[in-house]
């Protein structure tokens, strides 16, 4: 979106907006636009949403875009559509490459406890995010940062990138940087085995990966039975007297909670089709016991 409305605001000539086929969505399940088609159809754009974009080429070919700018479409495009327009296939991806190619950038980056990440407007070929490097913007991760919370920023940061980059691309005069394979790192899709945490890991680690995974898929973990969705968790005090997973206090509004190396309390949670909660409202309706053992059903393993 941000992208969008920084070409459009710029003046730049939109010949046609792609964005993903219109999906069911919330708990209605009802079909809904992408933020991204509501924005082209107020401004009267052709707007496409192929479910193959394998057979898009002729259609593309009578379009005849000068240039193709690409912002987390989900879609790996085909060669001879990157050789189409004149003046290439832009991508706007969310690390500074060649670190984190692939489809989670910001989550792995925040997971890693990474200090910083960015922006790198790159050439697309017909590698994974292997092109050159046209411009790259910096942008610290800061230490309460979420997945959520550093998309949108570096939403943002892509945005200005473009309308700082794109001036340059039409006069020829970008300079284009090789990346360095041997810097190269991968941000594979998140599975669904590793939403669940694994309490044996160390506190500071099962706390990125609550922020690396909020909002989507969400951490979670269990208590028999009950999936409970941890949207939220700090540090607490170095604890190792109980197996890792066990609920060390639980109470008014802390719930701490026993890990590999030292101890989490969990400070927002919810059950699933539920809102989230602090942990004094979730304990007024779902209360827990010292000594109770968080864990993983034996499905989460598959």
């Amino acid at each position: 979106m941000p992208s969008l409305k920084g070409l459009l605001g710029a003046g730049y000539e939109i010949a046609a907006v792609y964005t993903q086929p219109d999906r069911p969505s919330g708990r209605g399940r009802k079909i809904v636009h992408s933020p991204v088609k509501r924005c082209a159809i107020s401004q009267q754009l052709l707007v496409l949403q192929p479910e193959n974009f394998a057979n898009e080429y002729s259609r593309l070919k009578k379009i005849a875009p000068e240039l193709i700018v690409v912002v987390a479409y989900g879609v790996i495009l085909p060669h001879d559509i990157l050789s189409l327009p004149p003046g290439g296939c832009i991508n706007v991806h969310a690390s500074l490459l060649p670190r984190w190619r692939g489809a989670a950038p910001i989550h792995r980056a925040i997971e890693a406890g990474d200090s910083s990440t960015g922006i790198t407007l790159m050439r697309m070929d017909e590698g994974l995010d292997t092109g050159n490097i046209l411009f790259q913007s910096p942008s610290p991760i800061k230490e309460k940062d979420t997945a959520g919370s550093l998309h949108d920023r570096l939403a943002e940061v892509g945005a200005q990138a473009l309308m700082t980059c794109l001036p340059k691309i039409a006069a020829g005069t970008v300079q284009s940087i090789r990346q360095r394979e041997e810097n190269a790192t991968y941000a594979p899709k998140i599975t669904r085995s590793e939403r669940w945490l694994d309490w044996t890991r160390p506190a500071v680690e099962l706390v990125r990966q609550i922020r690396a995974f909020n909002p989507r898929p969400l951490a979670r973990t269990a208590l028999g039975d009950q999936i409970i969705l941890v949207q939220q968790a700090a540090l607490g005090p170095a604890h190792q007297d109980e197996h890792p997973g066990t609920v060390i206090q639980a109470r008014e509004e802390l719930i701490r909670v026993q890990a590999g190396d030292g101890s989490l309390e969990l400070c927002e949670v919810q059950l699933p089709g539920g809102r989230p909660l602090g942990s004094r409202d979730f304990l007024n309706g779902f209360p827990l016991t010292p000594g109770q053992r968080f864990q993983p059903p034996d499905y989460a393993q598959s």
